[in-house]
C-alpha cells in the first residue's frame, strides 16, 4: 500500500459523522440562515400592510381622513419613538464595530445602550396604547392599528431578549474579534427592526 493510501486510509479512520459541507456562498451560513429569517418575517410583515391598505381603501372617507373621525394617531409620540429606535441601530452598530476591534468596553456600552433605547421604545408604545383614545372594539381600522404597531413591538421584545442574552455573555468575556456570532445575528436583526418601525411609522402615522 502506498504512503498517499495510508494517508488517506488514516484520515478515514478518524472522521467521525457526516462529511464537511460545501459552502456554496461566501456568506456565513448562521447569517444567511438569519437573512432568510427576516425574509419570511418580512413576508409575515406584508401580510399585515395588505391587511392595513384593505381597511383603508374600502374606508369611505379615505384617502382625505385617516384615521375615521374623531379618532387620531399620535403622530408626535410615534416620531420621538422612531428617533430612539433609529438611534439605537448606530448603538448596536457601535457594538459591532467594538467586538471587532477587540473593544471591551465599547461592545458593553453599545449593547446596554442599545437594550436601553429598545425598552425606552415599548414603555412608550404601551404609555401610547392607554392613551390613545380607542380599543380594537372601535372598527376596522383600530384592529389594523393595534395588529400592525403590536406585531413590531412582539419583536422588538424578542429583540431585546436576544439582546440582553448577548450583553450577559459579553460582560463573560464569551466574544472576540474571530468569534462574535453572538453579536452580530441578533445586531442583524435588530436593524431589520428599526427599519420595519419606519415603514411601519411612515405607513401608519404620516400617509
Amino acid at each position: 500500500m502506498s504512503a498517499h493510501a495510508e494517508a488517506a486510509g488514516h484520515g478515514h479512520e478518524h472522521h467521525h459523522g457526516p462529511p464537511i459541507a460545501n459552502k456554496s456562498s461566501k456568506v456565513d451560513a448562521t447569517v444567511l440562515g438569519m437573512f432568510l429569517f427576516i425574509g419570511s418575517e418580512a413576508m409575515l410583515f406584508g401580510s399585515f400592510f395588505a391587511a392595513y391598505f384593505f381597511v383603508r381603501v374600502v374606508n369611505p372617507d379615505a384617502p382625505d381622513v385617516w384615521p375615521p373621525p374623531p379618532f387620531e394617531f399620535p403622530k408626535f409620540v410615534a416620531g420621538i419613538n422612531t428617533a430612539i429606535l433609529v438611534t439605537s441601530s448606530f448603538t448596536m452598530h457601535w457594538a459591532l464595530q467594538s467586538v471587532k476591534r477587540n473593544n471591551r468596553r465599547g461592545l458593553q456600552a453599545g449593547l446596554v445602550l442599545t437594550i436601553l433605547m429598545g425598552t425606552a421604545f415599548l414603555l412608550t408604545q404601551f404609555i401610547e396604547y392607554a392613551h390613545v383614545g380607542f380599543n380594537t372594539s372601535d372598527g376596522a381600522f383600530a384592529s389594523v392599528f393595534f395588529g400592525l404597531t403590536g406585531l413590531h413591538g412582539a419583536h422588538v421584545f424578542v429583540g431585546l431578549t436576544l439582546l440582553t442574552i448577548a450583553a450577559v455573555r459579553a460582560f463573560r468575556g464569551h466574544y472576540s474579534p474571530e468569534h462574535h456570532h453572538g453579536v452580530e445575528l441578533p445586531g442583524i436583526y435588530w436593524h431589520f427592526v428599526d427599519v420595519m418601525w419606519i415603514v411601519v411609522y411612515a405607513t401608519v402615522y404620516l400617509i
